[in-house]
């Protein structure tokens, strides 16, 4: 496994083939007023992590990242798809689609627990241990190896944790209501970026 740093943008010579598990950091958790994205991560199966770093806000330059993320055809795989998905469409003008969000997956099927953060999830559907010591530090400074490492992680257990939760959806006979969440996910983030963030507008 090779983890790669870029600057603005994927040089024309990457070559990501089928799937694609995707993360994103961001200066905070407020990308709808105040805190922008940062650092983009890109794995596909063959285990090797591929990160575009935003110093300084030059999204326009993404000519090939934006091209990958909205390609229709390679389902894009995401722990809480929510979050990264706006964030893309905020700052990088991207509508991304074929979705399959682990988070919401893991939801549907793991209804014993209420510990559905990547972290728990890895650990006892795949048995790994992550380290979160890097989650809060700054992304758009130079980047550490500590922070190049905990960024790669995050994508590089997706494509396994997809299929076991993939499995586990069919088995409960929830694949069907989980798709219909992940085509629901553009709606969703529109209302977040409108405005309705915080509010249930299906509650009375």
């Amino acid at each position: 496994m090779t983890n790669h740093l870029y600057q603005n943008d994927l040089p024309d010579n990457v070559k990501l083939n089928g799937d694609l598990a995707i993360d994103s950091e961001t200066r905070g958790l407020n990308i709808f007023q105040r805190d922008r994205l940062c650092v983009v991560q890109i794995c596909d199966a063959s285990g090797n992590a591929h990160l575009v770093q935003f110093k300084n806000s030059e999204y326009d330059k993404a000519v090939n990242l934006k091209k990958l993320l909205s390609d229709t055809s390679r389902m894009k795989i995401f722990h809480y798809a929510r979050f990264d998905v706006a964030a893309f469409k905020i700052f990088l003008g991207v509508d991304v689609k074929n979705i399959f969000c682990t988070k919401i997956a893991s939801k549907l099927v793991r209804t014993y627990t209420d510990k559905h953060g990547l972290k728990d999830l890895v650990k006892e559907v795949l048995d790994v241990d992550l380290s979160k010591q890097a989650q809060s530090s700054d992304w758009a400074a130079e980047l550490t190896d500590k922070q190049i490492d905990y960024a790669a992680s995050d994508v590089l257990h997706l494509h396994k944790l997809r299929d076991r939760l993939d499995k586990m959806l069919v088995g409960e006979g929830r694949r069907e209501l989980a798709q219909k969440c992940f085509d629901f996910l553009p709606t969703r983030i529109e209302l977040d970026i409108g405005g309705w963030l915080a509010d249930d507008i299906f509650a009375h």
